[in-house]
This record gives structure tokens, sequence and C-alpha cells, in this order.
């Protein structure tokens, strides 16, 4: 599938501010299910100095900096990208136990880079009532992808989506204990309940295309970024057995729509949670109020080029 997806944000300061230093995750990965065919970055005004470097995930993030005073800060990222199917959800996986004593502490075992998402992080901490929650999915002997996708079925339906109901530094903690929240919340308990259990999980940033009801056109500038969770799952031989001469796979699960993503879905960046892959963040001096805008458009390309607004939009 070719998509295009335009993300257009804009702040409104006052007074201006003085100086101010930002860092974006907005241009989407490459990887053997998504290929960037075209990304466009326009900041305005002109930033001082800008510079596109990997992260130490490997995400793609632009650094850009202002020394003068602005009033307003723009930034759209357009994007062409062309998608593949998911995983299939009747591949074969091993045991979710055996996954765990995978990763568990060996002396003198080789070190496997999941690893570094069995940890707590920020948003993500770990806590015995995320363990609580994953226990019912992770029977004796259940194969790792059925016992995941029985999790996201879980949270699916004892979480309730609710818009504002939580901030961005809300903490997964509480987002379980009221049992509402955004897909940044439903995405960071998936996370929180895998690794509670010892299975590697980590934080995706990205789009879902949405449709528009029938008979109507779609609305430029309506959609929003969307996360999910990824889990790890090693390679594993037709017994069952851990494979360790051949690298594992990230299987991604979408817990707000109870569904794999598929290539109605594009990945921006990957993390240990939300901090790290954070759209737009930054540091200002001045600017003691402001308004926020985001205007998100998905669209599979043809439609987009035919769309007038779209390409108002993106001209």
């Amino acid at each position: 599938m070719l998509l295009q997806v335009i993300h257009e944000t804009r702040y409104d300061y006052t007074p201006a501010v003085e100086n101010a230093h930002h860092v974006v995750h907005l241009r989407p990965a490459s990887s053997e299910r998504q290929q960037v065919l075209r990304h466009q970055l326009q900041i305005s005004p002109t930033p001082a100095q800008a510079r596109e470097v990997a992260d130490v995930y490997g995400n793609l993030s632009t650094f850009f900096s202002f020394q003068s005073s602005h009033e307003r800060l723009q930034v759209v990222a357009d994007s062409v990208i062309s998608t593949s199917p998911a995983w299939s959800e009747d591949s074969p996986s091993p045991p979710w136990e055996r996954v765990r004593e995978h990763f568990r502490y060996h002396a003198a075992a080789a070190w496997d880079p999941a690893s570094e998402f069995l940890f707590a992080s920020p948003y993500v901490p770990r806590d015995d009532a995320f363990a609580e929650f994953a226990r019912p999915s992770f029977a004796a002997g259940r194969p790792l992808i059925e016992a995941t996708q029985d999790l996201m079925q879980r949270i699916h339906r004892h979480m309730v989506y609710e818009s504002l109901s939580t901030e961005v530094s809300t903490p997964a903690l509480q987002a379980l204990a009221q049992r509402k929240g955004v897909c940044q919340d439903f995405a960071h308990i998936m996370v929180a309940c895998c690794r509670a259990i010892g299975l590697p999980a980590r934080y995706v940033s990205g789009y879902l295309l949405t449709e528009p009801p029938p008979g109507q056109q779609r609305l430029i500038g309506s959609d929003a970024s969307h996360a999910w969770a990824s889990v790890y799952c090693p390679a594993s031989t037709e017994a069952g057995e851990i494979d360790r001469s051949r690298a594992g796979d990230w299987l991604d699960f979408d817990p707000t729509n109870d569904r794999a993503p598929g290539e109605d879905y594009v990945t921006l960046a990957t993390g240990r949670d939300f901090l790290d892959v954070s759209p737009l963040r930054g540091v200002i001096r001045g600017g003691a109020r402001h308004t926020l805008n985001v205007a998100v458009t998905v669209a599979p390309l043809e439609d987009f080029a035919s769309h007038p607004a779209a390409a108002t939009r993106a001209g």
C-alpha cells in the first residue's frame, strides 16, 4: 500500500520565544515491511541550525535550534511510504516461558539486544499490578503469540478509550487503575504487562489509516498520531526451542483497536516509552503562554493527490 502522511504542528507564542532547541521524530522508519519513498521536513521560521541523526534505538530524529526571537513555530512533515502486510497471526512461536527463560541472566550467555526492553522506563514502571493483570493470559505452555494476543484483547475489553482522560505524562499504573485512557496509555499498559512477566516489549509511535464514513469525503488534517506495542519473539525450531543461531522478530500488537497492525499502519519510531519517541519536544526561553495546533492527514497516495484541500496543504 502507498500512503502519504502530512503531520503539521504549529505553536503560537506570547510573548515571543527568545531562543529554543527542539528535536522531532517525524521521519517514518525504514524496515522490511515499510519503505520511505519520500520525506520532507519544513520548519518555519528557518532554524539557525538543523541536523538529522540516528538515536540509540535507530530512529532518525532531527535536532534544530533558534538563536533569535520568534512568535510562531511551524513544523510540517510530508512523507510517502510503501507498506506491507504484517506478520501472520498463524506464525509459530515458542512457549512464552521459554522466551522468558531466554532473557533471564545466565553466566556467559550471549547478549541479546532485545534485553534492553525488559527494564522499567520513565513512563513504564515495574509494578506487581501489571504482572497480576497479565497472568491470566499467560497459562503454562501457551505459545507466545497466542498469549500476547489474549493480553491485547483483554486490555481492549477492560480499558475504555476516552479522549482527555489522561495527559501525556500520565503514568501507565494510573491509567491501568482508572481503566481508561488513549492509545498512548493502552500501549504503555501492554508494554508494562509484558515486561512485568519477563518479556521484552517496546513502544511504537506512528499512524493509522482511517476511513471516512460512507459517502463522505476524507477530512484533511482530521487524523491523529497513534501508538501501539511491540513484543520480541525469538526465532525457534519446529519443536518450539529457542534457535539462538537466527535473529528473532518484533511483533506489533494494537490494544486500542484489538488487532495486529498491518499495511494500513505507518511506523514512525520505537523506544522504551513515549518519552523516547515524542513527535516534537524542546526547551524554550520565553513564550510563557502558547497555543498548539496539530493537523494530521493519512491517506492512500492516489486519494491524497486527488483531494484539492490536500494538494493545498501539501503545497
